[in-house]
Protein backbone atom coordinates (compact mmCIF):
# COMPACT_ATOMS: atom_id res chain seq x y z
CA UNK A 1 0.00 0.00 0.00
CA UNK A 2 1.13 3.24 -0.96
CA UNK A 3 0.12 6.31 1.48
CA UNK A 4 -1.03 9.61 0.49
CA UNK A 5 2.51 10.85 0.51
CA UNK A 6 3.96 7.98 -1.32
CA UNK A 7 5.44 5.76 1.56
CA UNK A 8 4.54 2.15 0.01
CA UNK A 9 5.36 1.10 3.96
CA UNK A 10 2.82 3.19 5.32
CA UNK A 11 -0.40 0.99 6.53
CA UNK A 12 -4.03 2.58 7.17
CA UNK A 13 -4.36 1.99 10.71
CA UNK A 14 -7.86 2.79 12.85
CA UNK A 15 -9.01 2.58 16.26
CA UNK A 16 -12.98 2.02 16.90
CA UNK A 17 -15.02 1.63 19.51
CA UNK A 18 -17.22 -0.79 19.29
CA UNK A 19 -21.17 -1.17 20.77
CA UNK A 20 -20.85 2.57 22.59
CA UNK A 21 -23.84 5.22 22.14
CA UNK A 22 -21.19 7.23 23.04
CA UNK A 23 -17.64 7.55 22.16
CA UNK A 24 -15.66 5.70 24.83
CA UNK A 25 -18.30 3.72 26.34
CA UNK A 26 -17.24 0.22 23.74
CA UNK A 27 -15.18 -2.37 23.25
CA UNK A 28 -12.10 -0.75 21.93
CA UNK A 29 -10.64 -2.50 18.18
CA UNK A 30 -7.57 -1.97 16.03
CA UNK A 31 -7.94 -2.49 12.32
CA UNK A 32 -5.77 -2.52 9.81
CA UNK A 33 -5.78 -1.95 6.20
CA UNK A 34 -3.09 -2.67 3.50
CA UNK A 35 -1.55 -5.17 5.12
CA UNK A 36 -2.59 -8.20 2.41
CA UNK A 37 1.17 -8.74 1.58
CA UNK A 38 1.94 -9.81 5.65
CA UNK A 39 2.19 -13.25 7.11
CA UNK A 40 0.12 -14.89 9.64
CA UNK A 41 3.22 -13.99 12.10
CA UNK A 42 3.53 -10.35 11.15
CA UNK A 43 -0.84 -10.08 12.14
CA UNK A 44 -0.03 -12.16 15.30
CA UNK A 45 3.16 -10.04 16.55
CA UNK A 46 1.07 -6.79 15.34
CA UNK A 47 -2.23 -8.02 17.40
CA UNK A 48 -0.10 -8.70 20.22
CA UNK A 49 1.68 -5.18 20.39
CA UNK A 50 -2.31 -3.58 19.87
CA UNK A 51 -3.12 -5.66 23.33
CA UNK A 52 -6.54 -5.44 22.61
CA UNK A 53 -9.03 -7.54 22.84
CA UNK A 54 -9.30 -7.84 19.20
CA UNK A 55 -7.37 -6.52 15.83
CA UNK A 56 -8.35 -7.36 12.41
CA UNK A 57 -6.97 -6.74 9.08
CA UNK A 58 -8.99 -5.79 6.39
CA UNK A 59 -7.80 -7.52 2.97
CA UNK A 60 -9.06 -8.34 -0.71
CA UNK A 61 -11.76 -10.61 -0.40
CA UNK A 62 -10.82 -14.25 -2.56
CA UNK A 63 -15.05 -14.72 -3.18
CA UNK A 64 -15.90 -12.25 -5.81
CA UNK A 65 -19.18 -11.87 -3.70
CA UNK A 66 -17.77 -10.50 -0.53
CA UNK A 67 -17.45 -6.53 0.25
CA UNK A 68 -14.12 -7.83 1.58
CA UNK A 69 -12.01 -10.65 3.59
CA UNK A 70 -11.71 -10.27 7.71
CA UNK A 71 -9.00 -11.63 9.41
CA UNK A 72 -9.30 -11.63 13.24
CA UNK A 73 -6.91 -11.68 16.26
CA UNK A 74 -6.84 -11.80 19.63
CA UNK A 75 -3.03 -11.03 21.30
CA UNK A 76 -2.46 -14.86 21.16
CA UNK A 77 -4.57 -16.24 18.22
CA UNK A 78 -6.11 -16.01 15.15
CA UNK A 79 -10.25 -16.40 15.44
CA UNK A 80 -12.74 -17.37 12.78
CA UNK A 81 -15.46 -14.81 14.05
CA UNK A 82 -16.50 -12.48 16.56
CA UNK A 83 -19.08 -9.93 16.47
CA UNK A 84 -17.43 -6.57 17.92
CA UNK A 85 -14.03 -7.02 15.62
CA UNK A 86 -16.97 -7.62 12.45
CA UNK A 87 -18.85 -4.48 13.20
CA UNK A 88 -16.40 -2.53 13.82
CA UNK A 89 -14.12 -3.12 11.03
CA UNK A 90 -17.63 -3.05 8.57
CA UNK A 91 -18.08 0.48 10.33
CA UNK A 92 -13.71 1.22 8.99
CA UNK A 93 -14.68 -0.17 5.81
CA UNK A 94 -17.26 1.96 5.41
CA UNK A 95 -15.67 5.01 6.77
CA UNK A 96 -12.85 4.97 5.04
CA UNK A 97 -14.74 4.65 1.28
CA UNK A 98 -12.66 0.43 0.98
CA UNK A 99 -16.30 -0.77 1.25
CA UNK A 100 -20.28 0.59 -0.13
CA UNK A 101 -23.02 -1.17 1.24
CA UNK A 102 -25.20 -3.10 -1.73
CA UNK A 103 -28.92 -3.05 -0.73
CA UNK A 104 -28.34 -2.08 2.35
CA UNK A 105 -25.42 -4.45 3.25
CA UNK A 106 -22.33 -5.32 3.45
CA UNK A 107 -21.08 -8.78 2.90
CA UNK A 108 -18.34 -10.21 4.98
CA UNK A 109 -15.71 -13.24 4.32
CA UNK A 110 -14.03 -14.75 7.61
CA UNK A 111 -13.46 -18.15 8.95
CA UNK A 112 -16.94 -18.35 9.38
CA UNK A 113 -18.20 -18.50 5.53
CA UNK A 114 -20.21 -15.78 4.15
CA UNK A 115 -21.87 -13.17 6.58
CA UNK A 116 -24.12 -10.72 5.63
CA UNK A 117 -24.23 -6.91 7.84
CA UNK A 118 -27.43 -5.03 7.28
CA UNK A 119 -26.20 -1.21 7.05
CA UNK A 120 -28.76 1.07 8.49
CA UNK A 121 -28.67 5.51 8.71
CA UNK A 122 -25.26 7.13 8.10
CA UNK A 123 -22.19 9.00 9.94
CA UNK A 124 -22.59 8.59 14.17
CA UNK A 125 -26.35 7.72 13.58
CA UNK A 126 -25.16 4.43 11.71
CA UNK A 127 -25.85 1.24 13.02
CA UNK A 128 -24.30 -1.96 11.81
CA UNK A 129 -25.70 -5.75 12.28
CA UNK A 130 -23.89 -8.87 12.02
CA UNK A 131 -25.73 -11.94 11.16
CA UNK A 132 -24.09 -14.84 13.84
CA UNK A 133 -23.41 -18.23 12.67
CA UNK A 134 -25.98 -20.84 13.17
CA UNK A 135 -26.17 -21.91 16.75
CA UNK A 136 -26.52 -25.68 17.92
CA UNK A 137 -26.99 -26.70 22.09
CA UNK A 138 -24.00 -29.28 22.42
CA UNK A 139 -25.04 -29.90 25.86
CA UNK A 140 -27.14 -28.82 28.70
CA UNK A 141 -27.26 -28.86 32.13
CA UNK A 142 -25.49 -27.83 35.75
CA UNK A 143 -23.71 -31.25 36.39
CA UNK A 144 -20.50 -30.41 35.00
CA UNK A 145 -17.84 -30.69 37.82
CA UNK A 146 -16.14 -27.88 35.79
CA UNK A 147 -18.58 -25.82 35.41
CA UNK A 148 -20.36 -25.93 38.73
CA UNK A 149 -16.33 -24.87 39.81
CA UNK A 150 -16.80 -21.80 37.33
CA UNK A 151 -19.48 -20.76 38.47
CA UNK A 152 -18.80 -20.63 42.06
CA UNK A 153 -21.88 -21.48 44.17
CA UNK A 154 -23.67 -18.36 42.10
CA UNK A 155 -28.06 -18.89 41.94
CA UNK A 156 -29.21 -19.51 38.89
CA UNK A 157 -31.93 -18.37 36.41
CA UNK A 158 -34.67 -19.71 34.92
CA UNK A 159 -32.85 -21.42 32.09
CA UNK A 160 -30.25 -24.00 32.54
CA UNK A 161 -26.45 -23.75 31.55
CA UNK A 162 -25.56 -24.57 27.77
CA UNK A 163 -22.23 -25.23 26.23
CA UNK A 164 -23.28 -23.74 22.40
CA UNK A 165 -21.40 -24.02 19.44
CA UNK A 166 -22.18 -21.27 16.68
CA UNK A 167 -18.52 -19.98 14.97
CA UNK A 168 -17.13 -19.61 18.76
CA UNK A 169 -18.21 -22.11 22.01
CA UNK A 170 -19.22 -20.80 25.05
CA UNK A 171 -20.60 -22.01 28.21
CA UNK A 172 -23.69 -19.61 28.72
CA UNK A 173 -25.68 -19.42 31.84
CA UNK A 174 -28.12 -17.75 33.16
CA UNK A 175 -27.93 -16.33 36.66
CA UNK A 176 -30.70 -15.37 39.13
CA UNK A 177 -30.96 -11.40 39.19
CA UNK A 178 -28.63 -8.39 37.71
CA UNK A 179 -27.51 -7.85 41.04
CA UNK A 180 -25.65 -10.24 41.99
CA UNK A 181 -24.59 -10.75 38.12
CA UNK A 182 -22.60 -7.34 38.17
CA UNK A 183 -21.87 -7.89 41.99
CA UNK A 184 -20.24 -11.33 41.26
CA UNK A 185 -16.15 -11.43 41.83
CA UNK A 186 -15.62 -14.60 38.87
CA UNK A 187 -12.52 -17.50 39.41
CA UNK A 188 -10.41 -17.29 36.75
CA UNK A 189 -8.62 -20.07 37.03
CA UNK A 190 -11.60 -22.27 37.44
CA UNK A 191 -13.17 -20.57 34.27
CA UNK A 192 -9.73 -21.35 32.28
CA UNK A 193 -9.90 -24.59 33.12
CA UNK A 194 -13.58 -25.02 31.46
CA UNK A 195 -12.44 -22.86 28.88
CA UNK A 196 -9.56 -25.61 28.01
CA UNK A 197 -11.32 -28.55 28.75
CA UNK A 198 -14.15 -28.11 25.82
CA UNK A 199 -11.89 -26.19 23.21
CA UNK A 200 -14.31 -23.26 24.11
CA UNK A 201 -13.99 -19.62 24.75
CA UNK A 202 -14.82 -19.88 28.52
CA UNK A 203 -17.74 -18.69 30.31
CA UNK A 204 -20.82 -15.72 29.35
CA UNK A 205 -23.25 -14.99 32.00
CA UNK A 206 -26.73 -13.22 31.63
CA UNK A 207 -29.24 -11.92 33.72
CA UNK A 208 -32.59 -10.13 32.77
CA UNK A 209 -32.70 -6.73 33.79
CA UNK A 210 -34.18 -5.61 37.02
CA UNK A 211 -36.63 -3.39 36.10
CA UNK A 212 -37.00 -1.58 39.11
CA UNK A 213 -33.33 -0.39 38.74
CA UNK A 214 -33.46 0.41 35.19
CA UNK A 215 -34.13 3.95 35.18
CA UNK A 216 -36.07 5.54 32.15
CA UNK A 217 -33.87 6.74 29.37
CA UNK A 218 -33.16 10.65 29.74
CA UNK A 219 -31.67 10.62 26.05
CA UNK A 220 -31.32 8.94 23.17
CA UNK A 221 -27.62 8.18 24.23
CA UNK A 222 -28.12 6.76 27.79
CA UNK A 223 -30.91 3.59 26.38
CA UNK A 224 -32.11 1.47 28.78
CA UNK A 225 -31.66 -2.71 28.53
CA UNK A 226 -33.33 -6.15 29.03
CA UNK A 227 -30.72 -8.33 29.61
CA UNK A 228 -27.41 -8.03 31.79
CA UNK A 229 -24.02 -9.65 30.03
CA UNK A 230 -20.99 -10.39 31.09
CA UNK A 231 -17.97 -12.69 29.43
CA UNK A 232 -15.03 -13.59 30.47
CA UNK A 233 -13.07 -15.00 27.26
CA UNK A 234 -10.38 -17.14 29.21
CA UNK A 235 -9.65 -19.72 26.49
CA UNK A 236 -8.07 -16.59 24.55
CA UNK A 237 -6.38 -14.76 27.56
CA UNK A 238 -9.03 -12.26 28.20
CA UNK A 239 -10.15 -11.82 31.88
CA UNK A 240 -13.21 -9.94 30.99
CA UNK A 241 -14.61 -8.38 27.32
CA UNK A 242 -16.44 -5.20 27.66
CA UNK A 243 -18.86 -6.26 24.88
CA UNK A 244 -18.94 -9.66 23.49
CA UNK A 245 -20.77 -9.90 19.76
CA UNK A 246 -20.72 -13.55 19.11
CA UNK A 247 -21.54 -14.69 22.73
CA UNK A 248 -24.30 -12.53 22.67
CA UNK A 249 -25.89 -13.71 19.32
CA UNK A 250 -25.42 -17.50 21.30
CA UNK A 251 -27.55 -16.42 24.12
CA UNK A 252 -29.81 -14.77 21.99
CA UNK A 253 -30.20 -18.09 20.02
CA UNK A 254 -30.61 -20.24 23.14
CA UNK A 255 -33.52 -17.74 24.63
CA UNK A 256 -35.10 -18.15 21.00
CA UNK A 257 -35.09 -21.60 21.18
CA UNK A 258 -36.29 -22.62 24.67
CA UNK A 259 -38.38 -19.28 24.82
CA UNK A 260 -40.14 -18.95 21.58
CA UNK A 261 -42.84 -17.52 22.77
CA UNK A 262 -41.16 -14.55 25.36
CA UNK A 263 -41.04 -11.46 26.12
CA UNK A 264 -37.35 -11.29 24.54
CA UNK A 265 -38.34 -13.78 21.56
CA UNK A 266 -38.09 -10.92 18.97
CA UNK A 267 -34.91 -9.03 20.35
CA UNK A 268 -33.98 -7.36 22.90
CA UNK A 269 -31.09 -4.45 24.33
CA UNK A 270 -27.37 -5.49 26.42
CA UNK A 271 -26.11 -3.81 28.55
CA UNK A 272 -22.37 -4.91 29.13
CA UNK A 273 -18.86 -3.84 30.58
CA UNK A 274 -19.72 -1.51 33.34
CA UNK A 275 -18.12 -3.41 35.63
CA UNK A 276 -14.46 -2.94 33.69
CA UNK A 277 -15.35 0.78 33.33
CA UNK A 278 -16.89 0.52 29.78
CA UNK A 279 -21.11 1.08 29.26
CA UNK A 280 -21.31 -0.96 25.80
CA UNK A 281 -25.39 -1.23 24.00
CA UNK A 282 -25.85 -4.43 21.87
CA UNK A 283 -29.16 -4.39 20.13
CA UNK A 284 -30.29 -8.06 19.08
CA UNK A 285 -32.75 -8.93 16.85
CA UNK A 286 -34.28 -12.43 16.19
CA UNK A 287 -35.80 -13.14 12.83
CA UNK A 288 -38.05 -16.30 13.05
CA UNK A 289 -38.43 -18.00 16.27
CA UNK A 290 -37.05 -21.59 18.01
CA UNK A 291 -33.97 -23.75 15.95
CA UNK A 292 -34.63 -21.51 12.66
CA UNK A 293 -34.37 -17.80 13.68
CA UNK A 294 -31.59 -15.55 12.67
CA UNK A 295 -29.88 -13.56 14.92
CA UNK A 296 -28.76 -10.66 14.10
CA UNK A 297 -26.51 -8.47 16.73
CA UNK A 298 -25.39 -4.99 16.35
CA UNK A 299 -24.71 -1.23 17.53
CA UNK A 300 -23.22 2.02 16.62
CA UNK A 301 -19.06 2.40 16.50
CA UNK A 302 -17.07 5.77 16.48
CA UNK A 303 -13.62 6.32 14.89
CA UNK A 304 -11.03 7.03 17.69
CA UNK A 305 -7.99 7.09 15.90
CA UNK A 306 -7.33 7.03 12.00
CA UNK A 307 -3.86 7.46 10.62
CA UNK A 308 -1.07 6.07 8.94
CA UNK A 309 1.59 3.85 10.30
CA UNK A 310 5.22 2.07 9.67
CA UNK A 311 5.43 -1.04 11.52
CA UNK A 312 8.70 -2.68 12.41
CA UNK A 313 7.49 -4.92 14.62
CA UNK A 314 9.44 -8.30 13.56
CA UNK A 315 9.47 -9.06 10.14
CA UNK A 316 5.66 -6.85 9.34
CA UNK A 317 6.76 -4.21 7.55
Amino acid sequence: MTDDHGDADAIRYLQVDVFAERAGGGNPLGVVFGADAWSEADMQRFAKWTNLVETTFVLAPGDARASYRLRIFTPTREIPFAGHPSIGSAHAALETGRACARAGELLQECGAGLLPIRVGGEGTCRRLFVRSPAARVVREGGDDALLRAALGGMRLGALPPAFIDGGRRWWVAELADEASLRAWKPDHAAILALARAGDGMGLCVFARADTAAVPPPPNPESPGYDLVVRAFPAGVGIGEDPASGAANGLIAAYIAQREPHGALARGYRVSQGRETGHDATLDVRIDGSSAAAVIWVGGRSHTIVDGTIRCRIGDAR
